[in-house]
Parts: C-alpha cells; sequence; structure tokens
C-alpha cells in the first residue's frame, strides 16, 4: 500500500490545499493530511482542534483521505504512519525553494521517505492561508477561496 503524508497549517485549508489532497488521493492508496499547529506562524486564527475539523469537512468525500493532529516532526508523522512520500504543493519558485530544502530534511531523518511536489493549477495558485485571514479580517467574503461546505463564519 502507498500512503502518502500532506502536512500543513491550514489555518484555514483552502482550495489550493484541497486541489493537492484530491490529486495526492489520486495517486496514492492512502494520504493522511497532517495538521500541524505550526507555532512559527504568526497570526494564526484557528485553533488546532478547528483546523482538523475544517480539513475532515473538506475532505468527506475522499474515502482514502484522513487527517489528523500532529505536534511534531514530519519524518516522525511518516514513520508513524508508514508513508512512502511526503505531497507538497508549489505555487511559485519560492515554494519550490523552500519545499526543496525541506524534502532534504526530511530525507536525512527517514530516508524511506520522497518528497513529491505538485505544481498548483493557475486558478488557485495565488490562494493562501494569509490572504484568506487577511480578507476575512476586513469583513469580506472568502467564500471564492475555500472548499465547499467550509463556513468559517461558524469558527469565529
Amino acid at each position: 500500500m502507498k500512503i502518502a503524508i500532506y502536512p500543513g497549517s491550514f489555518d484555514p485549508i483552502t482550495l489550493g490545499h484541497l486541489d493537492i489532497i484530491r490529486r495526492a488521493a489520486a495517486c496514492f492508496d492512502r494520504v493522511c493530511v497532517c495538521v500541524s499547529p505550526n507555532a512559527e506562524k504568526r497570526n494564526q486564527m484557528f485553533t488546532p482542534e478547528q483546523k482538523l475539523q475544517l480539513v475532515r469537512t473538506a475532505v468527506a468525500d475522499l474515502p482514502n483521505v484522513e487527517a489528523e493532529l500532529w505536534p511534531g516532526l514530519l519524518a516522525d508523522f511518516a514513520v508513524r504512519h508508514h508513508a512512502s512520500a511526503i505531497v507538497r504543493g508549489v505555487r511559485n519558485t519560492t515554494d519550490f525553494e523552500y519545499e526543496r530544502t525541506m524534502a532534504a530534511t526530511n530525507r536525512r531523518l527517514y530516508p524511506a521517505v520522497v518528497t513529491v511536489m505538485l505544481f498548483t493549477p493557475p486558478d488557485v495558485a495565488d490562494i493562501s492561508s494569509s490572504t484568506v485571514r487577511e480578507v476575512l479580517a476586513f469583513g469580506r467574503s472568502v467564500a471564492e477561496f475555500l472548499p465547499r461546505g467550509i463556513e468559517l463564519e461558524n469558527y469565529l
């Protein structure tokens, strides 16, 4: 069984995240979405439990996708789930450089895992969780950036 990990802080999950999850689910037998609290990120809007619930709502129609909170190292999460791959979305060259470095680190910590980078399609490449949070903070609707069924107003 080929198992992939898709990690992120998902504050909140966006259409870009969901696109990567759907494509990974088509390539792997099982995809484990690793929701990380990521204390280094500033201006987080949602609690780890809320993020997990948002992800689970967004992937409810994907039978081979599950989501779980993980506060530790991604490599340890991959070992725990016997993953053979870590899936990452790449929007631009900045993302690529960051992900290349992370892939090398994860490979050193868990040599059995490879990082698979999926390029985000142009129609969702400009969507980021930080942009969603900023638009939301100014009282504007963010529905066009979010997976169907995600209503952030219920969490604020």
